[in-house]
């Protein structure tokens, strides 16, 4: 094949490689659908264990199976010794995302189940994933600070038992509610690159753990995850002043988008390869955050963020994404920024391991082809 013989679509931008029923953007509302169901109004009725079972399984759970679902989630929350002799012989200079690809490679190496890839083993490992990731996350923040590790707790759902592993006290209901909806908005989003990755892995009959490993390492690239890390630390880069009004915090910020802007720096948080008239996120998220801002009493952060939203749009009519709102939002309940990609990954993981079990039932090998364009053949 020479580099004439057909298009190529860098990127793979515009190529339909498969079909999908776990997630699409519907054009027409600029929503992002769940298996139908728009993401909002899951945000606001749902639980993120309901909305697991929505994606793994098609159809939103009877009170019976999500009782059951929770009880299995809940018994399988802590983490065996030897993950914690492994996390805790890697450095804490590595990036949390090394830990999560690192747990998740040996979370398979630890199942019993792992070579097994019928949809019984599948939905399984990905619920038991779901139920350690979390563990892994906050075991991997408090190692960081010195702190000692804290027991999951069987009587908390899923969002409240996180915060509380993370943190060592019962989070307010505002708090639990506001990452709940974080959960649910990161946990699915079509074809996105760590998704294909995984199932280009199980694409080859490779193992679930196999296919959520190579999609973590794929959400560590900077292209892809990290936006929400990136926000924040513009936050961090204009200054936080606590007190400051919220006035003041928006002017501050105006001027430094517009001062970015001119000198074409990269500001993390905007744009959406997807979506052509804002993230339809966004604005479930923003509540959220606001939530946090009013539970908090932080309003010099709600100035920041007008003033480099507003500056973005007027120059560049560019929205803002759902790591834009995301990562001051978990900088407020007091995670490490370091820690908010993994927080997607945990998120995330319910939507990787629901392409996985996709593609496993109607599976063809990925392997796209290539336009050669080096050297004619030649010989010594």
């Amino acid at each position: 094949m020479t580099e004439t013989d057909t298009a190529v679509h860098k990127g793979l931008a515009g190529v339909v490689a498969d079909y999908t029923a776990i997630s699409k953007v519907n054009p027409d509302t600029n929503s992002l659908l769940y298996r139908g169901y728009p993401v909002q109004e899951l945000a606001a009725s749902c639980s993120f264990e309901q909305v697991a079972l929505l994606l793994w399984n098609g159809e939103l759970p009877s009170e019976q199976e999500l009782a059951d679902f929770r009880a299995h989630e809940r018994a399988h929350r802590a983490l065996s010794p030897e993950l914690k002799a492994i996390i805790d012989a890697l450095p804490t200079t590595c990036h949390p995302m090394d830990v999560c690809r690192t747990a998740a490679s040996v979370l398979g190496a630890q199942d019993p189940q792992a070579e097994d890839s019928s949809r019984t083993a599948n939905l399984a490992k990905a619920q038991k994933l779901f139920a350690a990731m979390p563990a892994v996350v906050c075991y991997d923040q408090r190692r960081r600070h010195g702190q000692d590790v804290v027991a999951p707790r069987d009587d908390l759902d899923y969002s409240a038992n996180f915060l509380w592993m993370a943190f060592g006290e019962e989070a307010e209901p505002a708090v639990v509610e506001a990452f709940n909806t974080s959960m649910i908005l990161y946990a699915e989003h079509s074809f996105n690159a760590s998704t294909f990755t995984a199932r280009v892995v199980t694409s080859t009959l490779s193992d679930l753990h196999s296919a959520v490993t190579a999609a973590i390492g794929a959400l560590k690239g900077p292209l892809h995850g990290g936006a929400n890390e990136a926000v924040m630390e513009t936050f961090v880069e204009l200054g936080i002043r606590a007190d400051e009004p919220a006035a003041d915090a928006e002017a501050r910020a105006k001027a430094w988008m517009d001062e970015a802007l001119a000198a074409k720096k990269k500001v993390m948080g905007f744009g959406h390869r997807v979506y052509k008239h804002g993230d339809s996120r966004v604005p479930t998220m923003k509540a959220a955050l606001d939530a946090m801002i009013d539970h908090y009493g932080r309003p010099e952060l709600l100035g920041l963020y007008n003033g480099l939203e507003r500056s973005m749009d007027e120059a560049k009519g560019i929205k803002p994404n759902l790591d834009y709102p995301a990562g001051p939002t978990y900088w407020l309940m007091g995670f490490d920024i370091p820690t908010f990609t993994p927080l997607f990954v945990a998120a995330r993981i319910t939507g990787w391991t629901a392409h996985v079990m996709e593609q496993v039932a109607s599976n063809s090998l990925i392997r796209p082809l290539a336009a050669y364009n080096g050297p004619d053949e030649r010989h010594l």
